[in-house]
């Protein structure tokens, strides 16, 4: 089975620079950016079968990365990047 990648270089290809700036510059995004990576992480080690837990636990943890996803979309869409 392959597993698709969450990680936001592959969900937003358009915005690594606008990642690279906010990451480097706004502790807000910083934070969230890590969190959505944990528990992406995690995620993808429950779906590998490397971590077990239950249906409605993933499904939760699914939940949270979504609207971080949704979060720092809205952040990458509003930054100006520096000429």
């Amino acid at each position: 089975m392959t597993l698709e990648k969450h990680d936001l270089h592959h969900e937003f290809p358009d915005f690594n620079e606008e990642i690279h700036y906010l990451k480097m510059n706004d502790n807000h995004f910083t934070r969230l950016f890590n969190e959505y990576h944990e528990i992406d992480q995690e995620i993808r080690h429950i779906e590998q079968g490397i971590e077990n837990t239950s249906d409605d636990y993933l499904e939760k943890k699914k939940k949270v990365r979504l609207k971080l996803k949704d979060e720092l979309f809205v952040m990458l869409q509003k930054v100006e990047l520096p000429a």
